[in-house]
C-alpha cells in the first residue's frame, strides 16, 4: 500500500484533544480528537457499504490516548472510550484535513436530523 502523500510531522497535543499533521507538500492540519473519532475509516462507524456507516454521537469530550504506527503507511488511533479500530492512513488523514470544513458540517447536520448531541449522555 502506498501512498501519494507523505508526513513530515505527527504530534499528538499535550491535551490530547488534537493532532497535528503535515505533509510534504507543505500542508498541515490540526485534527480534533473529537473529529478524528466520529469519521474513524473502521467498519464500526463506516460500515461495510455507504448504507451502514454510523452517525457516532456523545464525543465532544473525547481524547487521544495512543498512536501506534501501522507500517509506513498508517497509523492507528487509541480514543479513551476504546476505540481503536481505525487504521488512518497518510492520503486519509490528508483528506480529512483538507475537507475538514464540509465533514464537520455534514456531520453536525447529521446530528442534528437525528435528534443527536455532540454531548455524552450521562
Amino acid at each position: 500500500m502506498t501512498s501519494e502523500r507523505w508526513p513530515t510531522e505527527l504530534r499528538l497535543a499535550k491535551d490530547r484533544r488534537s493532532l497535528r499533521i503535515a505533509f510534504d507538500d507543505g500542508a498541515a492540519f490540526d485534527l480534533p480528537a473529537e473529529y478524528l473519532r466520529v469519521t474513524s475509516p473502521s467498519a464500526e462507524v463506516q460500515g461495510h457499504s455507504p448504507a451502514e456507516r454510523k452517525t457516532v454521537p456523545g464525543k465532544r469530550e473525547v481524547e487521544i490516548v495512543g498512536v501506534e504506527p501501522v507500517g509506513n503507511y498508517a497509523v492507528k488511533l487509541v480514543f479513551d472510550d476504546m476505540h481503536d479500530s481505525g487504521i488512518y492512513g497518510w492520503d486519509y488523514l490528508y483528506r480529512l484535513g483538507a475537507e475538514q470544513a464540509e465533514k464537520w458540517q455534514a456531520y453536525l447536520d447529521e446530528l442534528a436530523a437525528k435528534g443527536l448531541s455532540r454531548d455524552r449522555v450521562r
